[in-house]
């Protein structure tokens, strides 16, 4: 586990709220009670807003954001279209929505759409394999032959684990390639991190990001104030983003 993950997954609301509830008792019962009162509200309160859907349209929503997503007759034609492998969010149309396969906004689907338009004649997949032996970039490039790609279109990178490693990684591919020019997708919510890692790297990237997933829904009965489970769960990925940008800039990865 990288240094960001560890952090991000140390500040997950429930993993602080029970690091500050413990910590809270032990403080009243060395008698130390208003601070321990503090420290143990102070849990539950971080709980309490990564719940509300307001405080993920908020945080999240900024990240967002940042690269609006665009139409593929919107972006240039570029030399090749760039996929990070990994997914937010179960890759879920709404975060405040259960999951459903049919609208699911993936970034190999944003991958399809985009080369399906003619904005470029290759596709570069990068990711190594998390779990088994099959790499993400072997997954994705799965779903893109089922899709009509054809495999000379397919460019795989298959030994980065983390974003910085994407870059890293990418950019070697690339050159092999005599690639200038990509179009680079990921999530809305990781583009700016994406972005920020590719140009540190000297890769001159357009953003095309799937659709935004946290945004509010057309649901009559949605709530801003009102907690919820999903938003709680998924929020970990915001907290994510926010942990690695900090990481990644005190490295001097961005």
């Amino acid at each position: 586990m990288d240094i960001s993950s560890f952090l991000a997954s140390f500040v997950v609301p429930v993993n602080l709220c029970i690091a500050l509830l413990v910590a809270g008792t032990a403080l009243f019962i060395l008698r130390q009670r208003k601070t321990g009162v503090l420290v143990a509200a102070s849990g539950i309160a971080w709980v309490v807003f990564w719940s509300l859907p307001a405080s993920s349209l908020w945080a999240g929503g900024k990240l967002e954001q940042l690269y609006p997503h665009a139409l593929p007759q919107a972006l240039p034609q570029t030399q090749a279209i760039v996929v990070l492998g990994g997914h937010t969010a179960n890759g879920r149309h709404n975060w405040f929505q259960p999951y459903d396969a049919d609208t699911a906004a993936t970034r190999v689907n944003t991958a399809a759409l985009l080369y399906e338009n003619q904005r470029a004649p290759y596709i570069v997949l990068s990711g190594a394999a998390l779990d088994g032996s099959l790499s993400e970039a072997e997954m994705m490039a799965r779903i893109l032959r089922s899709r009509g790609v054809p495999d000379d279109a397919l460019i795989l990178e298959t030994q980065s684990l983390t974003t910085y490693e994407n870059g890293v990684y990418t950019r070697r591919t690339l050159d092999q390639h005599d690639i200038q020019r990509v179009l680079l997708v990921t999530s809305a919510l990781h583009m700016p991190r994406a972005m920020a890692v590719f140009r540190k790297q000297g890769i001159s990237a357009v953003a095309a990001p799937a659709q935004p997933q946290i945004v509010v829904p057309a649901d009559p009965a949605f709530s801003f104030w009102l907690p919820d489970m999903r938003t709680l769960s998924a929020s970990r990925s915001i907290i994510k983003e926010y942990v690695a940008l900090m990481v990644y800039w005190l490295r001097g990865w961005i």
